[in-house]
């Protein structure tokens, strides 16, 4: 089964994009910080990442730096989903490796049609799976 990672350091957002996701049938695993994210990526393999930036302990460009540069997990699709919606945010995370960008407030069936997009265009499928990334 489809494995989603949300990491959002706010349960509230956590709660909403569960909330919007949960028509995707996909695994749905929460991270409230960017060390826990990737903790979780380390624990079993997803086949998306929602990622918030803003977070106290590891900032989401770190834990997208994190991503791109490990070989498991290179190819993951990330969709950065902040309240930073200015240019050179949105520009420093796709610089990074962001596959998509979504600001909050956020538009749930927006959010689901894009998370099923990135499934269908990437093959869904994870590519790590029974391998860790630490």
């Amino acid at each position: 089964m489809t494995r989603i990672l949300i990491v959002d350091d706010s349960p509230t957002i956590r709660r909403m994009v569960r909330a919007s996701l949960t028509a995707t049938e996909a695994t749905l695993v929460e991270a409230a910080s960017g060390l826990e994210a990737i903790e979780q990526l380390t624990l079993g393999a997803a086949a998306l990442m929602v990622l918030d930036l803003n977070m106290p302990d590891l900032h989401g460009l770190d834990v997208l730096k994190f991503v791109r540069s490990h070989p498991s997990l290179g190819r993951l699709p990330v969709l950065v989903l902040t309240t930073r919606g200015d240019e050179s945010s949105r520009d420093a995370a796709m610089a990074a490796g962001a596959t998509d960008y979504m600001t909050k407030p956020f538009v749930p069936l927006e959010l689901a049609a894009r998370v099923r997009r990135l499934i269908e265009e990437t093959g869904a499928a994870p590519a790590a799976e029974g391998r860790h990334a630490g």
